[in-house]
């Protein structure tokens, strides 16, 4: 370190490691290191580490709970990791595990004289990246372990995350979410529909999935050991060969087992597959108290979700209850976005008998944000019972009112299919002279 520079603030976490005394040791008579505090496990660490006062936290490679989940977090309070390799786990081993999770920094313990230049270089280079492994970590011995490629198959082509939302009141978030998905899949499109809602997601019953295991609940098994990647076809249901489904919690109560960072992460994995289409909860509380560690709050799920959308779809019901909470809804999720992120608004259950027309509704609509493009899907009751009663999604009859108005809508976020067009559009697209982004 040179002169002047300032001390490197460092946490411990050995969990009464043999090694632990040692490496106290080092960085006790170390001239550029300060340690900040021992902590108790790797939840005191992460907790201790949103204090935002550490640049760098030393742990074991073996430590309970240090997975990639727990290093994005980290990342994202500019704390790097410099993992202690035990003499009893091997070489091997532990470059394997290094390269598994994302760390770039490991020290064998038996070199731990050279750990305050090495927390000192690590600071200066940054730490791992919130939302994407490193391309390599290295190994006790100076070498680079390769992380196994995670690159698709050429069949697929990369496409956007579409998020649906709405607001409390049973809109048919679910209905337009797995209607997008399905229409996406009719233009042999690969399309994956996310179940990532915490207040009890209803994809699988609705589509008749039934199958036990949650496929959220294993996409986070897989980043918790790094090989999401490698996994990813295991935690999805393909109900026919260019739509799959990424089944939700089978219990509301069981949100807490989902760790901060794995929605982002698989959406991120199944966006480079093809269309992906999130249904997300109605809540967009950030209640931060409510998670612990590398837990995420309740509503952890629909906030990653809005984060990482490049189109959010909006969805609310025509009645005067539903529009107000729409209109709030608006104003509400504007700000939970992306810039840049185009919005679409779907005003659901449209009927002639509630006295006012799509007009007068699209005026009011326009008036609290700007949207790109707002469809009315008809009140289509008897649609959507069949569809509910054969587990399918409403667009499997093609000639039904609300299957076409949902088929209008995917021509706005993925393109129009060639050949002739179905006719009778039910978007309105944003009165503008330049021409949508792709």
């Amino acid at each position: 370190m040179s002169r002047g520079a300032s001390p490197v603030v460092a946490l411990v976490a050995a969990s009464g490691a043999s090694w632990e005394t040692a490496v106290l040791e080092v960085l006790d008579t170390a001239a550029g290191v300060v340690v900040l505090k021992r902590c108790v496990d790797l939840d005191d660490l992460l907790a201790s580490a949103a204090s935002g006062q550490a640049d760098a936290a030393v742990v074991g490679i073996d430590a309970h709970g240090l997975d990639a989940a727990a290093l994005d977090l980290l990342a994202r309070h500019g704390v790097v990791v410099v993992a202690v390799v035990p003499e009893h786990i091997a070489d091997e081993r532990a470059r394997e595990r290094g390269a598994r999770v994302g760390l770039r920094h490991l020290v064998p313990e038996s070199g731990l004289a050279s750990l305050p230049e090495i927390l000192g270089s690590a600071r200066s280079e940054g730490g791992r990246g919130a939302s994407r492994p490193p391309e390599s970590a290295k190994h006790p011995s100076g070498d680079e372990a390769e992380i196994p490629s995670t690159t698709p198959s050429s069949r697929y082509r990369p496409g956007r995350v579409v998020v649906v939302w709405g607001p409390a009141g049973a809109p048919g978030r679910t209905t337009v979410a797995a209607g997008l998905a399905a229409a996406v899949a009719d233009r042999d499109r690969i399309a994956t529909l996310v179940d990532a809602d915490p207040w009890g997601g209803a994809v699988a019953q609705q589509l008749g999935i039934l199958d036990e295991v949650s496929g959220l609940l294993a996409a986070t098994r897989l980043v918790t050991r790094g090989n999401l990647g490698e996994g990813l076809d295991s935690v999805q249901r393909s109900l026919n060969p260019t739509l799959r489904v990424v089944t939700g919690l089978p219990r509301a109560e069981r949100w807490s087992e989902v760790r901060a960072g794995v929605l982002e992460q698989l959406l991120e994995a199944t966006r480079a597959r093809g269309e992906v289409v999130v249904d997300t909860g109605f809540c967009l509380e950030d209640d931060a108290s409510s998670g612990v560690g590398v837990r995420s709050s309740r509503n952890g799920l629909t906030l990653e979700a809005l984060g990482t959308a490049d189109d959010l779809v909006v969805v609310g019901t025509a009645d005067p209850v539903g529009l107000a909470r729409l209109a709030r809804g608006l104003v509400d999720v504007a700000g939970l976005v992306r810039p840049g992120t185009a919005v679409h608004v779907v005003v659901n259950r449209m009927r002639s008998t509630l006295g006012w027309s799509q007009q007068e509704v699209e005026q009011m609509v326009r008036g609290f944000t700007r949207v790109e493009s707002l469809t009315f899907v008809p009140d289509d009751r008897s649609a959507v019972d069949r569809a509910l009663v054969t587990g399918r999604s409403v667009v499997e009859q093609p000639d039904a009112p609300c299957a076409r108005a949902l088929g209008d809508l995917v021509d706005v976020l993925v393109g129009a299919p060639s050949g002739p067009g179905r006719g009778g559009a039910t978007v309105r697209r944003r009165r503008a002279g330049r021409a949508r982004r792709r």
